[in-house]
């Protein structure tokens, strides 16, 4: 058994190759078997494809063996075994591979050639020219890691053999430590194949076995054709945890029951001549669904493009019904032609963006983003492709993202992908099949329900290194953020993260404003505004506030949960003190276990121990020993004013000061816990 390695070249396929991706190719050929394997653990794949193949023609021939495989995947080893003799991929440059080739097949000798495109999925294209008789056996393996989308992980694999195969076996086997919450073939290959794929699983474990025999693989009882040609799926979802093995951890982070944040997004789409007959009919299927999934907090609007750029609206535009139909309609009556200006839409609709940001129309919880539609290269204006992705990114804010749908074949896929990626997005291929509408319909789901900004993973201080990215931009419905990263040597056997993060709250929008002249109280639909010379007594959905005339307000949530802000005056023309605000919070709030940031740490008190008491450089201060959290941390006593009881003079309440800024004893650092611009009321100094 001899190795040796195939001449290979990666390169871009036509729409015509891209057709041709049966499972194996050749005439008067036997397939033997052909078999694939997942192995899925801790959302990591390992997937091998394995076929046997005789040449049972009477003459020499090229024998094809293909498989599509997710764009970011990664091909790990490829191996053929022509008559006992091994052979084992390499890469070469496409010109020397295809020489190299050239030269095998003229010296009748077995070679491959494989051939990938760029695009979401990669075809692995190899040929090997043998004479007759000869027996091959090919074997791909290739990894990926499991991406969650809409509440699940999908691992696909593309079944199209080409021919009916006497031994054909799909196995998919799932182990997740932490636990599979749920797991299901959806019947993606069509009703010819209903109930074929058997699934058993335990708490941590799935095998799933698609193992049609001859017949049931026949199109019709005495057919010749095979009917398997499609997408075997498997979905799941597990019970999440961060993982801590061998010094190592990965977090995950998937959090539900949020309600999404208002959008504002611009869809900008090609309607150049390329785009005529059915891409267009395609886009304006999937507009026609999207544009419905508006609501009233959202706001859009539409610009599209060929050789000149045209806005549907110059400024964003709730979605209410109204305007929904509107734009339903002038997106049915757009008539494609001419060329291709991107750099002018896309430039056109972040000015859209700026403008409103600039004019405070734009809520700052909401999420802005742009959706480009695009089947072609430029081809007016400015066409340089990277002349484009630096004007874009030059103008785009920070709070703003770019999603790209590359439509068809012909589209630089490769411009899309990375113009989305630098402007923190992400671009997805849309074939021009049959269901190339729900195709975008289902990207634009993934994106649609935005349910938190600017999320912080973050772990003790001194407890972690070499971490992985830890700041998102975005978190999106269904999805799931993972940082990983070394744990550092300590006593602690646990490993806790904290989570910042801007959202909505799932139960009601209500906005705890007050300051030294006003109480203001917000719900979305009705604004209340107060003096403190007002008693008023509010109940917004499941918050009551409750105002004191010229003394405190109280913010009950659920009954469960109470804020009290006291008003502290001083006397007119202080030369020194100003009016303030205290915020008192009991002790008996019963807050969610998810609960965190300075208030909510301490939900559940910690368990603390003061010892070692002795005298202090203050005399009137005295020093001590705390133990908390497993640290020891030197304290000082002293005193604090307590305002509930006496308003005035207040009350001397004893305390602990900590100090290294709470180090030891909060989470975290605690510059995570400033509040920006708290001393905004005070006036500038000269």
């Amino acid at each position: 058994l001899r190795t040796d390695s195939i001449p290979c070249a990666v390169e871009s396929l036509t729409h015509s190759s891209y057709a041709t991706t049966l499972a194996i190719r050749g005439d008067d050929i036997t397939v033997k078997s052909y078999k694939v394997e997942s192995r899925i653990t801790s959302r990591f794949c390992h997937t091998t494809v394995k076929s046997s193949v005789v040449n049972s023609g009477p003459n020499a021939q090229s024998i094809g063996f293909n498989v599509q495989i997710p764009k970011r995947a990664f091909i790990t080893n490829f191996t053929m075994n022509v008559n006992g003799i091994m052979f084992v991929g390499s890469v070469k440059e496409k010109t020397v591979a295809r020489n190299l080739y050239a030269q095998a097949r003229a010296r009748g000798k077995a070679a491959g050639l494989v051939r990938a495109n760029s695009q979401d999925m990669e075809t692995f294209k190899t040929e090997v020219h043998v004479p007759p008789g000869s027996k091959i056996e090919f074997e791909l393996h290739y990894q990926e890691m499991m991406q969650r989308k809409l509440g699940f992980y999908e691992h696909s694999l593309y079944l199209q053999p080409g021919r009916l195969v006497p031994q054909f076996q799909v196995d998919v086997y799932i182990y997740e430590p932490n636990g599979i919450a749920s797991v299901e073939t959806p019947n993606t290959l069509g009703e010819h194949f209903s109930g074929m794929a058997k699934l058993t699983s335990s708490k941590d474990k799935a095998h799933v076995v698609f193992k049609p025999s001859l017949q049931q693989q026949r199109k019709c009882e005495n057919c010749t054709t095979s009917a398997i040609d499609g997408i075997f799926t498997v979905k799941y979802d597990v019970l999440r945890d961060s993982n801590v093995s061998d010094g190592h951890f990965v977090h995950f982070f998937a959090p539900a029951n949020l309600s999404p944040l208002p959008k504002n997004i611009v869809f900008v789409i090609d309607v150049s001549g390329s785009m005529w007959g059915v891409k267009m009919k395609q886009t304006v299927e999937a507009m026609q669904t999207i544009l419905d999934d508006l609501t009233l907090d959202d706001y859009f609007s539409i610009v599209d493009f060929n050789h000149n750029v045209r806005c549907w609206s110059e400024e964003l535009v709730p979605g209410s019904t109204i305007q929904v139909a509107e734009a339903k309609k002038y997106i049915q009556n757009i008539k494609p032609n001419g060329g291709t200006n991107i750099n002018e839409a896309l430039m056109r609709a972040v000015q859209m963006l700026v403008k409103a940001s600039n004019q405070g129309m734009i809520d700052p919880r909401s999420v802005s983003m742009i959706m480009l539609v695009s089947d072609g290269d430029p081809t007016v204006g400015e066409i340089k492709l990277s002349a484009i992705q630096k004007n874009v990114k030059k103008v785009m804010r920070e709070e703003f993202s770019l999603f790209s749908l590359g439509i068809g074949f012909d589209v630089d896929y490769d411009f899309l992908e990375r113009i989305a990626m630098e402007n923190r997005g992400v671009a997805q291929r849309i074939y021009t099949s049959h269901d190339a509408s729900d195709q975008i319909r289902r990207f634009y789901s993934q994106v649609s329900s935005p349910l938190l900004r600017k999320i912080t993973v973050q772990f003790p201080e001194d407890s972690v290194s070499d971490v992985t990215q830890n700041h998102f931009d975005k978190y999106f419905s269904g999805s799931e953020l993972v940082v990983a990263g070394k744990v550092l040597p300590s006593e602690s056997t646990t490993l806790n993260s904290f989570t910042t993060a801007f959202a909505v709250s799932h139960t009601y929008t209500c906005t705890v404003s007050v300051t030294t002249d006003r109480i203001d109280l917000t719900d979305g639909r009705n604004n209340h505004s107060f003096t403190w010379g007002a008693t008023a007594d509010i109940t917004q959905d499941r918050v009551k506030v409750s105002i004191v005339k010229d003394s405190k307000v109280m913010v009950t949530v659920d009954d469960k949960i109470t804020v009290m802000v006291l008003l502290h005056r001083v006397w007119k023309k202080h030369p020194t003190h100003v009016d303030f605000l205290g915020l008192y919070i009991p002790n008996n709030n019963q807050y969610s276990s998810q609960a965190h940031g300075l208030i909510g740490q301490f939900g559940q008190e910690p368990e603390v121990r003061v010892f070692n008491l002795h005298q202090g450089a203050d005399p009137l201060k005295k020093e001590a020993t705390m133990e908390v959290k497993g640290n020891k941390l030197v304290v000082t006593r002293g005193w604090q004013k307590d305002y509930r009881r006496d308003k005035k003079r207040g009350s001397d309440v004893f305390c602990w000061f900590i100090h290294n800024s709470g180090k030891g004893f909060i989470d975290g650092h605690y510059a995570n816990y400033i509040v920006p611009r708290l001393d905004s009321f005070l006036p500038l100094p000269l």
